[in-house]
């Protein structure tokens, strides 16, 4: 399975066209969100071209290829306006052997985690940062910002395919990169 992981678009309809070349680009089978889709929160300045608007009728044309988690900053109302589940606070995946467990980052997290095992990831957005970290039980990754990175990082996603999970900037080049062994 090929799979585009992106994170925190916060209503910016510039950033959202880009996530959404990429996945064409990159042929992912599907596209996984892990939460603040359209508002931008209180902590944080408008993202460039905030246009909710704009992004919920982007993303509902896509709906059929997203998978997606909520975030701090997605409420029901924003359930409302858009085609695809965004409500549930994480997904479980099985990949190459390693469960998977995916949630946007404000409840679980690497203080917080959910109970995992040896060999299990903890995905999450939240933070805005790009992140690999081995812990002794279980592997935790971010793959940033789709709008608004923090710390120096780039406008980015993740993309997984082969047993490789890979970071990548909006337009494909590739900075990071981690290899799953199968258990």
């Amino acid at each position: 399975m090929k799979l585009m992981i992106a994170s925190d678009i916060h209503g910016s309809a510039y950033y959202c066209e880009k996530m959404i070349n990429a996945f064409k680009n990159e042929k992912a089978e599907k596209l996984l969100l892990l939460g603040d889709i359209l508002y931008h929160g209180p902590r944080n300045d408008l993202p460039k071209d905030y246009n909710p608007k704009q992004v919920i009728e982007m993303l509902n044309d896509i709906s059929c290829d997203l998978l997606c988690v909520r975030g701090n900053c997605d409420t029901e109302v924003d359930q409302m306006v858009l085609n695809f589940p965004i409500m549930a606070e994480y997904c479980i995946l099985y990949l190459n052997g390693h469960m998977i467990f995916a949630t946007h980052g404000h409840k679980f997290n690497e203080e917080n985690t959910p109970l995992l095992k040896k060999g299990d990831i903890l995905l999450n957005g939240h933070t805005h940062i790009p992140k690999l970290t081995k812990h002794e039980n279980y592997i935790y990754l971010n793959p940033g910002s789709i709008s608004i990175p923090k710390a120096g990082s780039v406008n980015g996603y993740m993309l997984y395919e082969n047993g490789e999970f890979l970071w990548k900037d909006l337009d494909g080049n590739c900075y990071d990169r981690f290899e799953l062994i199968k258990n």
